[in-house]
Formats: structure tokens, C-alpha cells, sequence
């Protein structure tokens, strides 16, 4: 069966929307203007292949000057930060580091219409069925008004605003973060700061403990002990997480340390060891928080850099 063409595609797209019972008026705004992106396609083709160590990853994610500039509107919001940090349960840190390390403090959100950005890769394949939901999402929340056609704009893989938030993640977790009546990750820090605490809050955090810690592994370590590298769906991962985790005492029976040498803290805590570079790379230990920030984003090193960021914003 020969493809059809990305207008006939979207025609029936359409059809679908309208059978949705969206109001006209938006439908003719959205698909007047879908437009095909080769280079979305080309930049899903050819997402970069993991050559990178944490140790070259780091210094670029959290560079100096992010530090600064995160430290900076720490203190420049923290009395916002504070009321949404108590409404919500996450320390405001977290919440800094996230939207430093997304969108580079709201300056670097995308440019591509996040309808047509969708459309463009339902129409590829590769994940047609997910982002055929998430085009419709993206209808849902123009059809609330939280923000208006023109405006929607985000990443070539339909990531939008400030938080970087996927359509179906701003439906689950985008929050009103000044009683206005729209959710904007957008223009709205007060929203943008909301949506991300009720994201990590949906997600089980925990801000009577923090991420993780760097840890020194002893000699002749049994790293088996460490989740098990590969890339499995989350509830498979979590199983991984679930055979690392021991208590702190049992880390510390083992030989674990501080980075400074040092005994781990006497904290009544499970921690799961993760060797983000396998066994000759650097070792963590990761808290319950570290889970969240893993249904954020399933990747070690970003992970790494949110916890890192997030304590570099208080270090002394």
C-alpha cells in the first residue's frame, strides 16, 4: 500500500477531529497552516547515539554561567518559590534546576508549531499512534484556551514552554499557578513553577530527602548490586530499581562512602546504586526522589545534572 501524501494524511486527521466535535472555527486555524517538517523527521532519525561520558555531559549541562544564572532567580523568585514549594511538597531548588535544564530559564523553548511538529511525526510513523494522541492533546488545550494557536509553540518533538512539557504531561500536570483561570508554561512563571511541583508531587517526591549523593565504591566492589544496565519500560526498570535498593546501614556495611571518604549518612533510607557509565564510571546512590525525576526524564545524566544544578544553587 503506497503512503498517502501528508495533506491527504491530515485531511483525515480532520475528519477524526471533527468527528471529536472540536469547534470549526479552531480547525480551520490549526489545519490551514499544518505544515510537513523534513528536518523533524531528520531530527528524530538522528537523535545523538550515546558517546558521551557523565563526565563530559556535566560540565556542558550545568556550566558555570547556568549556575549563576540558576542561583540568580533562586533568589529572585524565592518568595513565590517558597509558597509553591509548600502548596506542592518540593523543594524550590528542584524546581529551578528543572527549569534551568529545560528550556535554559524559559529563554530556549522551541520555535516549531507544536500542532504541525506532531502532525509531522504521526504522519513519519515511527510513533504514529502516540503522537497522533498527542496532536489531539494539543487540541484539547487550545480548545480550554490556555493559550492561543499562534503562541503554541515548542520543540521539533512536541515538547512545549517553559517546563518542556509533552501535550498529555500538560493535560496531567500543568497547573494555574496564579488563579488567572489559564495554564501558561509559556509566559507564566507562576504557573511554570506550579506545573513542575505538581509534576514531581504526582510522582511520589519526597522534599524531607533530597536526590542522591556521588559515593566512592570500595575495592573489589560486586557492582551486580547496581541496577542492571539496558533500556526496558518503566515498571521493568523500577523492578531493577526495586533488586539495587538497601538501606543506608547496608550500604555503608558494604563499604559505600561519602566522596569524601566518609561514612553515609545514619538516615533510616533506601538507596538504589547507579553507575550511569557502567563499572568503571562514577557511582550514586539514588533516593526515592530520584525515581521521580526518572518519570521526568528517563535518563541518568539528565537526571544527574537536575540533582547536581539543584545543589549547587544552595552550596555554600
Amino acid at each position: 500500500m503506497t503512503k498517502p501524501s501528508f495533506e491527504d494524511y491530515t485531511a483525515a486527521l480532520r475528519q477524526e477531529a471533527e468527528q471529536k466535535g472540536y469547534d470549526n472555527a479552531l480547525l480551520n486555524q490549526v489545519f490551514s497552516s499544518l505544515t510537513f517538517h523534513e528536518r523533524v523527521v531528520k531530527a528524530d532519525q538522528s537523535q545523538p547515539e550515546s558517546v558521551e561520558t557523565l563526565s563530559t555531559y556535566l560540565p556542558k549541562r550545568v556550566s558555570t554561567i547556568r549556575i549563576t544564572m540558576a542561583r540568580g532567580f533562586y533568589q529572585q523568585y524565592l518568595p513565590e518559590l517558597e509558597k509553591i514549594g509548600e502548596k506542592y511538597g518540593v523543594q524550590p531548588r528542584f524546581i529551578i534546576a528543572l527549569w534551568g535544564l529545560e528550556s535554559s530559564f524559559g529563554r530556549f523553548m522551541g520555535t516549531y508549531s507544536i500542532p504541525s511538529a506532531l502532525a509531522t511525526l504521526a504522519y513519519d510513523g515511527r510513533r504514529e499512534t502516540f503522537f497522533r494522541q498527542e496532536f489531539f492533546n494539543a487540541l484539547d488545550i487550545l480548545a480550554e484556551g490556555h493559550i492561543s494557536f499562534a503562541d503554541m509553540k515548542g520543540s521539533w518533538a512536541g515538547a512545549m514552554g517553559q517546563s518542556q512539557f509533552m501535550p498529555s504531561s500538560f493535560l496531567a500536570y500543568a497547573q494555574d499557578g496564579d488563579g488567572d483561570g489559564k495554564k501558561d508554561i509559556w509566559t507564566n512563571q507562576l504557573d511554570v513553577f506550579a506545573s513542575i511541583a505538581n509534576y514531581l508531587k504526582q510522582q511520589n517526591w519526597d522534599n524531607s530527602i533530597t536526590w542522591g549523593r556521588e559515593v566512592v565504591l570500595p575495592e573489589g566492589f560486586d557492582t551486580a548490586m547496581a541496577i542492571q544496565p539496558g533500556s526496558l519500560a518503566r515498571a521493568a526498570w523500577l523492578g531493577r530499581w526495586n533488586d539495587s535498593a538497601r538501606s543506608l546501614t547496608k550500604w555503608n556495611e558494604l563499604g559505600v562512602r561519602r566522596l569524601n571518604g566518609t561514612a553515609l549518612p545514619a538516615r533510616d533510607l533506601q538507596a538504589a546504586l547507579i553507575l550511569p557509565d557502567g563499572k568503571d564510571g562514577r557511582a550514586f546512590l539514588g533516593y526515592d526522589n530520584y525515581k521521580s525525576l526518572m518519570h521526568w526524564n528517563r535518563s541518568y545524566y539528565f537526571v544527574t545534572s537536575v540533582g547536581y544544578l539543584a545543589d549547587l544553587i544552595i552550596a555554600e
